[in-house]
């Protein structure tokens, strides 16, 4: 147990740190990878390779994300500012190189591979773009003379171009979202909430319109009722689990569903585990983000504030989106599910983002009263009247 007399950095992050959210971000890494040995198999013997491939690719990107998810929430908000500034360009220039050098599959350029692993720089780019938008209109509402809301949108623009030239219209619907919702909290003006939501509405109308696999998609949603065979078979998984699951291992439906290990995962859950199970995990990921708000609005600073809400919003928002594509209340997005999913990219990412979000969320005020001794009795006591 570490002692709160001890002068250290490890005691004060321990001792400021949310040690719930640190543990609820634990669990769900642990269940990924109890997910992974449920989901994967089946995967891998489509594929054509061994049956525990995805199973000790996924243990082997844990390690790292575990250590990232500690090693960012230690950080100090400018620290955590300059990390997020400094991976927001790699990430920038390496979506930019997706067009030129990128594999492509499914008619889409999203991954980039180095000595023999595949890195998707739209999982990176969404928490440091979060944090520095959050700077970005902080600044704008502490000090009128900086144009932070012009450069917020101007990096939105940028990240949001990248992103459709791949293209990738789910994570731009996700950082299209996440950045309104930071930018509504920071008190802008209605007018300037309506021009944006007309802009949105447009990109969609155009994704629809000038995009083949997006019109696709939602023409298959809308006229026909399903997304597509692996929404089909994932509404029978979770209708075969009913409210207790079939059994760990038991599912048989996940078999013939080709994503099972990464976008329909909570398919997989719904046949082993039951709809109960499901709920459960439903609850267990709106608490973490009720607990990420309510982190939020304690924040004096807007900088942290926007931050953790933005970053908050991620998480709820890719979670939302997973979870109504497998129940088929929304067209297909290609969207993992936080911690759960198989995928180096977006554990590592995740694991990042939630990092950062622990890290600004951390109470310093009592760190600072953490090392401060406590006047004693007598210092603190008025002298006797006559003593000299």
């Amino acid at each position: 147990m570490v002692s709160r007399a001890e002068k250290s950095a490890f005691s004060e992050w321990w001792w400021t740190v949310d040690r719930l959210l640190l543990l609820a971000f634990l669990v769900l890494i642990g269940g990924g990878v109890v997910m992974s040995f449920a989901a994967s198999p089946g995967a891998a013997a489509r594929e054509g390779l061994p049956v525990y491939h995805f199973i000790e690719r996924h243990l082997f990107y844990v390690i790292p994300a575990v250590i990232v998810l500690i090693a960012t929430s230690l950080l100090s908000p400018r620290d955590a500012r300059r990390v997020c500034l400094l991976l927001l360009v790699i990430s920038v220039l390496a979506l930019f190189l997706t067009q030129f050098i990128g594999v492509e599959n499914k008619g889409s350029r999203r991954w980039l591979r180095f000595a023999g692993f595949s890195i998707q720089p739209s999982e990176f780019v969404k928490p440091p773009f979060i944090v520095v938008c959050a700077w970005l209109l902080g600044e704008g509402l502490k000090r009128p003379d900086m144009p932070g809301n012009l450069f917020a949108f101007g990096l939105l623009a940028v990240v949001v171009t990248l992103l459709v030239r791949q293209p990738d219209v789910g994570q731009t619907m996700l950082v299209v979202a996440v950045w309104s919702l930071m930018f509504f909290i920071a008190s802008m003006p209605w007018l300037w909430m309506v021009l944006l939501g007309s802009a949105g509405a447009g990109g969609l109308v155009a994704a629809y319109l000038f995009i083949g696999h997006v019109q696709k998609r939602v023409n298959s949603f809308w006229f026909d009722g399903e997304s597509g065979l692996q929404v089909i078979k994932a509404k029978e998984s979770i209708i075969r689990g009913g409210w207790f699951g079939v059994g760990p291992g038991e599912g048989t439906i996940k078999r013939s569903i080709p994503d099972s290990h990464t976008d329909f995962i909570f398919a997989v859950i719904g046949e082993e585990y039951g709809i109960i199970v499901c709920l459960l995990l439903v609850v267990f990921i709106a608490a973490i983000v009720m607990r990420g708000f309510w982190h939020a609005f304690r924040q004096n600073d807007p900088f942290p504030r926007l931050a953790v809400a933005g970053l908050t919003a991620l998480y709820g928002v890719q979670s939302m989106i997973n979870i109504a594509v497998n129940l088929n209340m929304m067209p297909t997005k290609g969207m993992t599910l936080p911690f759960i999913s198989f995928g180096g990219s977006s554990l590592i990412a995740v694991a990042f983002s939630s990092g950062i979000l622990l890290a600004l969320s951390r109470q310093r005020a009592s760190a600072l009263n953490f090392h401060t001794q406590r006047p004693t009795m007598t210092a603190a006591m008025p002298a006797p009247a006559g003593a000299q």
